[in-house]
C-alpha cells in the first residue's frame, strides 16, 4: 500500500480517537436536579469536590425550586433528584420516575422578619405567627414557585386555618423565584418570609432581617435523594448517578454533610437510612 494510503489512514484512526477521547471524558459526568437552598447554601459547593475526588464523576447541577426539579426528571433531563418534599418525592416514585427514594439530612424551616416585628410574631409557634400576620395584614413574601419552601409555607398557612388564596392581598407578595432573592424582597419590603435554616445562615444581605419563629416541631424539613428511571429515560446514567446516591447515604456522605458549618453553624443534619423507600 503507498505510503500516502497508510498515512491518510492512521490519520483518519487518529482522528476518531481523539474525537472519541473527549466524550469519553465528558460521560463522567452526572446531572443533578436539586433545589436551590443545597446549592445557596454552599453545600454543592463543598461536597461535590469531595465526590469528584472519591469517584472521579463531574456533578453539573440545576438548581430549581423543588417542583421544577422534579418536573426536570420527569422530563428526563437529570439523571438524580435531590429535593426536599417528602409527599411529592414519594409520588413521583410511585409514578415510575425513580427507582428509590432516600433520606439524606434534615434541618429546618424558620419564619424570618424585620427586626420591628409588625406583627408581634417573635417567640409564637408558627400557627399563631401566621394567623397574626393575616390578621395583621403585615408584609409577607412567598417563594410563588412549588419548590419545597414554597409547598411547606402553603401546608402551614393550612394548619393555622388560613385559607391564604382567598384571603392574600396586598401584604401577600409571591415572587416565583428561590430562596435568596425572596430574603432579599423580605428585607426591601420589611416583611416575613419562610426560609429554610441552611440559606439563612449563608445569607450576607439581613440588613434588618432576623429569625422570628424557630422550634416549632411542623418546620422539619427532610431532604431525599433518587435516581432517575433509567428504564423510564435510557439516557440516564445509570451507574454513575447510582454512585452519587449510594455516596450521599454512605458514612463518608454524611460524615461530610455534617461538617460543612458557617461561623461555627451546621446548616444540615445527616439521617440516611440505606433501605430507602
Amino acid at each position: 500500500m503507498p505510503s500516502r494510503f497508510l498515512s491518510l489512514a492512521s490519520a483518519l484512526v487518529f482522528g476518531v480517537l481523539a474525537g472519541l477521547a473527549p466524550v469519553s471524558a465528558q460521560d463522567r459526568s452526572i446531572v443533578v436536579a436539586s433545589t436551590t437552598s443545597t446549592q445557596d447554601s454552599g453545600l454543592f459547593g463543598y461536597l461535590l469536590p469531595l465526590f469528584k475526588a472519591k469517584a472521579n464523576i463531574d456533578v453539573k447541577v440545576i438548581a430549581q425550586g423543588t417542583g421544577q426539579a422534579l418536573e426536570t426528571a420527569r422530563r428526563g433531563d437529570a439523571d438524580v433528584v435531590f429535593v426536599h418534599a417528602k409527599a411529592q418525592e414519594e409520588k413521583f416514585v410511585a409514578d415510575g420516575f425513580g427507582v428509590k427514594r432516600f433520606d439524606v439530612m434534615y434541618n429546618d424551616f424558620i419564619l424570618i422578619g424585620p427586626k420591628s416585628d409588625p406583627a408581634g410574631v417573635k417567640g409564637k409557634d408558627i400557627e399563631t405567627a401566621l394567623k397574626a400576620i393575616q390578621t395583621r395584614a403585615a408584609p409577607f413574601v412567598s417563594r410563588g414557585d412549588k419548590s419545597g419552601t414554597h409547598s411547606a409555607e402553603l401546608a402551614l398557612w393550612k394548619v393555622a386555618g388560613v385559607d391564604i388564596a382567598a384571603t392574600k392581598g396586598p401584604w401577600y407578595r409571591e415572587i416565583g423565584q428561590g430562596m435568596g432573592p425572596a430574603l432579599n424582597t423580605a428585607g426591601a419590603m420589611s416583611g416575613y418570609v419562610l426560609a429554610d435554616r441552611g440559606t439563612w445562615i449563608s445569607f450576607k444581605n439581613r440588613g434588618e432581617l432576623e429569625i422570628a419563629v424557630e422550634g416549632d416541631r411542623r418546620l422539619f424539613n427532610q431532604y431525599g435523594v433518587m435516581l432517575v428511571n433509567p428504564e423510564k429515560f435510557p439516557s440516564v446514567k445509570k451507574e454513575f448517578g447510582q454512585s452519587f446516591v449510594d455516596w450521599l447515604v454512605s458514612t463518608e456522605g454524611q460524615a461530610a454533610i455534617a461538617a460543612y458549618k458557617i461561623d461555627g453553624q451546621q446548616l444540615f443534619f445527616p439521617n440516611a437510612e440505606k433501605k430507602g423507600s
